[in-house]
């Protein structure tokens, strides 16, 4: 093949490459622009917006994120981003899960990505531990209890599950605590459809409303 023919292949090669990445949703300048957070993307920088203007100290998140950055279109790499975002803010996140396989190959993640001083990793009941959690929190995240698309008693048992997981924790949510859900525009309402609505009748609003919704304290502006 002619040299300039070989050029023109890795010309189009390359450009195709471009277009692909450029497609991506990536959480650039956070993490490089080849992870691609797809439908999470936008509400995930929407809360570490509001998280810096809040200087938010402590997270708190329910089901871990076990992939580290491998899976950031499939689960949002919670637990990393997050992790390196307290990193970079000195900030805690403390996160649980009551499956320990889930949670011991999260924490290779986490020692692989330097956040071992900034994560906090813990097996239990989620419900059970926010019980006792005895700090202020900034930011909620709730990611727990599996949730099926067509199985509509355990998507009621997930639903329950959040809403007993807000209330267990409540009451040490500060005045300007963010709170994410995942996984909530899913057949059936989603996670978040039981929580969501008790939060709406005390004094909570949406903030964005995706896949995943945010909300805070109606009277923050």
């Amino acid at each position: 093949m002619e040299p300039v023919a070989v050029t023109a292949i890795l010309i189009i090669i390359a450009g195709i490459l471009a277009i692909k990445i450029s497609k991506r949703k990536s959480m650039y300048p956070l993490l490089p622009k080849r992870y691609n957070f797809g439908k999470r993307r936008d509400t995930l920088k929407k809360v570490l917006e509001m998280l810096d203007a809040r200087e938010a100290k402590v997270l708190l998140e329910t089901g871990i994120s076990r992939e580290g950055l491998k899976n950031t279109k499939g689960d949002g790499a919670s637990t990393i981003l997050f992790g390196i975002w307290a990193k970079q803010h000195q900030a805690k996140l403390y996160s649980v899960d009551i499956d320990p396989k889930a949670v011991s190959v999260a924490n290779k993640q986490i020692d692989a990505m330097d956040l071992t001083d900034y994560v906090f990793t813990h097996v239990s009941d989620s419900v059970a531990y926010l019980k006792l959690f005895d700090q202020q929190v900034g930011f909620l995240y709730l990611d727990s209890y599996d949730y099926d698309k067509r199985d509509k008693s355990i998507q009621k048992m997930s639903q329950l599950h959040h809403l007993n997981e807000f209330k267990a924790i409540e009451s040490r949510l500060k005045d300007n605590c963010v709170v994410l859900i995942d996984d909530c525009n899913l057949p059936g309402g989603g996670k978040g459809k039981t929580v969501i609505e008790y939060m709406l009748k005390r004094n909570w609003e949406i903030v964005m409303q995706e896949y995943q919704v945010i909300l805070q304290k109606s009277s923050i502006e």
